[in-house]
């Protein structure tokens, strides 16, 4: 009697635990995937983008992979290209790309047929490939979720022209307002131009600041030997007492040339875009070469609404088209408060 007891207790037991890893097989099976691929994975930015997409795949009961190129730059292509068709070979449920480059069209048009939708995130698609989507009725695109950059950079111009007024005011001649623009990609352009259309309206409605300014532009196709500290020196050498830059790139190398130069820069009032370290540093400092203040993009709430509309397409809800995530001012009087909100991030 002991002995069919036992054998009828160790039955149960085996029944149990192959029922147990039935079930956890057939959960696996059931939870849906979201491939993310980024236009980098290491970066600040990055890693509070994943953050935030992460959190929107657990709160729904979701799984994220997240990969993305080494680098921005064209060498780096064909890697992520790579990320993109594995994503759909491995046929993720859903897609949420920024790309660093032209040449996605054909696999899209796949994730089109195989009917995976796909979310434009941060700088999203380039446009010719878009079009290319377009022309063949092929279009797998459901949502685009990024900063607005133009909105964000018109809110650095606000900022940095209540700064500024005065001294445009109180200027002997015409007061050089320079800006550099890190890249020829419409996130540059965008950026750039919203700095500049929000701040001449701004300095054109005060009769103390109008036809008192001029804004001199310097784009550079990238950071590569130096370009920004070139753009710095040209502004420099044009008489410029106040700087706007477009992104974290351009504050890095801007603050390293300020570091080098001794106290040439120091009359030089500037205002950033982004975060970073490098950006916190400066901006806690009190000394020459001022960083008044800079417009952070929202990365977390980026890769949340990513994943969350790329949910919402899966599941058949309503997609929200268009998710414009909006800037956020950044000083030294609030900069601590914003590390801890996840709208400034370190590294």
């Amino acid at each position: 009697m002991k002995m069919l007891l036992k054998n009828t207790v160790l039955f149960i037991l085996c029944v149990s635990v192959l029922f147990g890893f039935c079930g956890c097989a057939s959960r696996k099976e059931d939870t849906k995937t979201i491939a993310v691929v980024a236009k980098g994975e290491s970066h600040a930015f990055w890693q509070s983008v994943k953050k935030g997409a992460r959190a929107a795949a657990g709160k729904y009961g979701y799984e994220i992979t997240f990969r993305g190129p080494a680098s921005e730059s064209a060498k780096d292509l064909p890697s992520q290209q790579e990320m993109v068709q594995s994503a759909l070979s491995n046929n993720a449920d859903a897609l949420v790309l920024a790309t660093i480059g032209e040449g996605f069209s054909d696999m899209l048009i796949q994730a089109y047929d195989k009917k995976i939708p796909v979310v434009q995130f941060d700088s999203g698609i380039w446009e010719n490939d878009i079009k290319a989507l377009n022309d063949a009725g092929k279009n797998p695109i459901v949502a685009s979720v990024a900063t607005s950059n133009r909105l964000a950079s018109a809110l650095a111009a606000e900022h940095f022209y209540k700064e500024l007024r005065d001294d445009i005011a109180d200027n002997e001649g015409t007061f050089i307002v320079g800006v550099i623009q890190h890249d020829q990609t419409q996130t540059g352009i965008d950026r750039a131009n919203g700095f500049i259309d929000e701040f001449t309206s701004l300095a054109n409605e005060n009769a103390d600041t109008a036809n008192k300014f001029k804004i001199e532009l310097e784009v550079k196709p990238g950071d590569a030997e130096n370009a920004y500290k070139a753009a710095l020196e040209a502004l420099f050498e044009k008489g410029a007492k106040a700087i706007f830059m477009t992104n974290e790139g351009v504050v890095k190398q801007v603050y390293d040339a300020m570091g080098a130069a001794g106290e040439k820069y120091d009359d030089i009032e500037f205002c950033g875009f982004d975060a970073g370290s490098k950006q916190i540093e400066w901006m806690r400092e009190d000394k020459g070469g001022e960083l008044i203040g800079s417009v952070a993009q929202n990365s977390y709430e980026i890769g949340y609404n990513a994943v969350e509309q790329a949910i919402f397409a899966i599941e058949g809800k309503d997609v929200d088209a268009e998710v414009e995530i909006s800037g956020a001012w950044w000083d030294e009087n609030n900069v601590d408060q914003m590390i801890k909100d996840n709208l400034v991030y370190e590294g």
